[in-house]
């Protein structure tokens, strides 16, 4: 059984002129239970504008936001490689001093042939892929360096001895791994050690294989970053077999079913932060405030059973 955390049982954090919303940890950092996932913002077909982008990360950070998850490889194709690094990066300088506060999380490991995805998790591109995000970020150290997906043509040990040189040399300041099994977590764990802080899986109401993954972090200290935290809910034209009961909760709830699926993760155990995606500024604001949406013990159960 995972462990389960009220709302009112998590820290508080007031930032000012933005909201104050629970909070979570991340290694030494507290961040907002809830993040923003950026890569919409460069990825999808139809992305805002430069500005409009900008602005969903403004609205992110007044509503409380203290995580931005981002990624070299997100971008349209290989031509724009680092976009969302670069975009994130702008967006925070222009928010002033108030984005010091947030910790930005990207990966290195994807590359991009064309539009197409490929894979380098060799310790040599590793190390130049985060010099690269370091210059993009303009940063002394990334916060927190996640290997963003094994690559079977590298050795798993190789890709975490390259991530550890990164944190001895000062090159980032948390590791952590994504897409990976228990068994890689172990491995990762015992290279890496305390830098070691993370796994991002994709986990959600309509996919839930990563829930020993889950529980493994719960239990190592380790925090858990769902990634597409609504497949299987919110899909137009594809709604899952959970997607009844989430809407069933929304309803009596009055919120939105974004907002239940979120509260839903958080509720999995104190060791999931969630980064949904948002390309509006609605979006991230309604997001966000799932951190302090309580969902009842029947209605928890009903979505556990969906």
């Amino acid at each position: 059984m995972l462990t389960r955390l009220s709302a009112h049982a998590c820290e508080r954090y007031p930032r000012g002129t933005t909201a104050s919303v629970q909070q979570r940890r991340i290694g030494d950092t507290a961040v907002s239970a809830i993040g923003l996932g950026a890569m919409p913002l460069s990825t999808k077909d139809e992305r805002p504008s430069p500005a409009g982008a900008e602005a969903v990360v403004h609205a992110a950070l007044d509503a409380g936001v203290t995580l931005i998850d981002t990624a070299d490889a997100y971008a349209r194709d290989e031509a724009e490689f680092g976009h969302n690094e670069t975009l994130v990066a702008d967006a925070l300088r222009s928010y002033g001093s108030g984005g010091s506060d947030v910790l930005v999380a990207t990966k290195g490991g994807h590359t991009r042939r064309g539009v197409d995805w490929e894979l380098d998790g060799s310790p040599a591109y590793l190390r130049a892929a985060c010099e690269a995000s370091l210059r993009r970020l303009g940063v002394d150290a990334i916060g927190l360096y996640q290997l963003h997906r094994p690559d079977p043509a590298t050795p798993w040990e190789e890709s975490m001895g390259a991530v550890r040189a990164l944190a001895d040399d000062g090159l980032v300041r948390m590791v952590g791994i994504s897409n990976a099994d228990v068994a890689q977590i172990d491995v990762a764990r015992s290279i890496v050690g305390d830098a070691l802080v993370s796994v991002q899986n994709q986990f959600s109401p309509g996919w839930r294989f990563s829930a020993g993954e889950l529980a493994h972090c719960a239990g190592h200290g380790l925090a858990f970053l769902p990634w597409s935290p609504f497949g299987g809910v919110t899909a137009a034209g594809s709604l899952g077999s959970t997607a009844p009961a989430f809407a069933k909760v929304a309803e009596e709830l009055g919120v939105s079913v974004y907002r239940v699926t979120l509260a839903w993760h958080l509720a999995q155990s104190d060791a999931v932060v969630a980064i949904p995606g948002a390309t509006r500024r609605e979006s991230i604001v309604d997001s966000a405030a799932a951190a302090d949406l309580e969902l009842s013990p029947d209605q928890l159960a009903r979505l556990d059973a969906a």
